[in-house]
């Protein structure tokens, strides 16, 4: 894009009651961003939806003199820029209908061939969920997938380490402009995320920190991803607006299971209750889901951990499993002396360490 056309695309991102929406009604209208502030107001107001308050403040002289302060940042600092008419913008949010019209990258990523995934969830991350996130993306490995979060505590952080950790690339998206970090105590990552991955933004470079500004930030964070993974969720937050915006745009979304009774589970339960997320139990569900091809990417089958630690109980129930096959839930509660509660939650955790699964018609096998 010429230096001239993303001086009047900046002029428009800031004018004010425009939006993203309305902004892409007026470029394809007249041609682009420069024909749409040269353009009559009246004119302008006789696009569809496009009214008198859309356009009160788009010919603002303000508008112009803060883009160019923004173009001499962009041009000094090298920051590269992805308008959604630009080929190298990326497919999956140039078809939502509220993608920004522009928004800026700081990094070395390329988002081009991977395939991208999501991971969002409470910032109150427990063990269960680091853990499983940590597996998790240390098994999608193979396919190489850009990891993308939203940079904040919890599980958040926790996927971008993950992924660096293995060598993937992965994304922050950030609810500020470049010129700051938050949360702060998160600036020790920065360098390591630049050099395998980057962040991303809408917002200008001296942006700061909104409340309302997540929200913006979460529709790029579903947006530009083909599934969202939520891995621990409260009934309220951030990341189950995430899986609304990804549901809304039509995208695959999938939840971690947990105990009715951990709190940081109960949004990821009501998820697949609802039918809103499908359910994520390893790796493999995802793989299946997306259709990614196993042996084109000659995936070794995830296996169970050697010498998994089991508590006595968990150990009677795996052995039993192990010397009888498949058993449904009633028999393997009534053969090891135990309330069907107690069963329930033992087979779970069996099965988040990796020695049991679950089949159709309530049966289990040790794995």
């Amino acid at each position: 894009m010429l230096e001239e056309e993303l001086l009047y695309v900046l002029a428009l991102q800031r004018a004010k009651g425009i939006g993203d929406i309305n902004a892409k009604k007026l470029i394809s209208h007249c041609g682009s961003a420069k024909n749409v502030l040269k353009e009559k107001q009246q004119m302008l107001q006789k696009i569809n939806g496009i009214g008198s308050f859309a356009t009160k403040h788009l010919f603002d002289n303000n508008n112009l003199k803060e883009a160019e302060k923004e173009l001499k940042y962009i041009q000094k600092n090298n920051v590269e820029t992805f308008y959604f008419e630009d080929k190298k913008y990326p497919e999956k949010l140039k078809h939502c209908i509220d993608g920004p019209i522009l928004f800026f990258k700081d990094g070395n990523f390329n988002i081009e061939l991977q395939p991208i995934i999501s991971i969002v969830g409470t910032r109150n991350i427990t063990s269960y969920g680091r853990d499983f996130c940590e597996k998790l993306i240390a098994d999608l490995k193979p396919y190489n997938p850009i990891i993308v979060s939203g940079f904040a505590y919890g599980v958040d952080i926790c996927a971008h380490r993950a992924a660096l950790k293995n060598e993937l690339q992965t994304i922050g998206v950030l609810a500020h402009g470049f010129e700051e970090i938050y949360p702060k105590t998160h600036k020790k990552y920065v360098s390591d995320i630049n050099i395998k991955g980057g962040f991303i933004t809408d917002f200008w470079h001296d942006d700061a920190l909104q409340r309302e500004n997540f929200l913006k930030r979460n529709r790029i964070v579903a947006g530009i991803s083909e599934a969202t993974i939520i891995i621990e969720s409260a009934e309220k937050g951030g990341s189950l607006v995430t899986a609304d915006i990804a549901n809304s745009y039509s995208r695959d979304v999938f939840a971690v299971p947990g105990r009715t009774t951990d709190n940081y589970s109960k949004g990821c339960n009501d998820l697949i209750k609802r039918n809103k997320a499908a359910i994520l139990t390893s790796a493999i569900d995802l793989i299946e889901m997306l259709n990614w091809n196993l042996e084109d990417k000659k995936l070794k089958p995830i296996q169970k951990q050697l010498f998994v630690e089991l508590n006595e109980t968990e150990q009677l129930v795996y052995d039993f499993l192990l010397k009888n096959g498949k058993e449904v839930l009633d028999m393997i509660a009534i053969n090891c002396k135990l309330p069907i509660y107690q069963a329930t939650t033992i087979l779970f955790n069996l099965e988040m360490k990796g020695v049991v699964k679950p089949l159709p018609g309530k049966l289990f096998e040790a794995v």
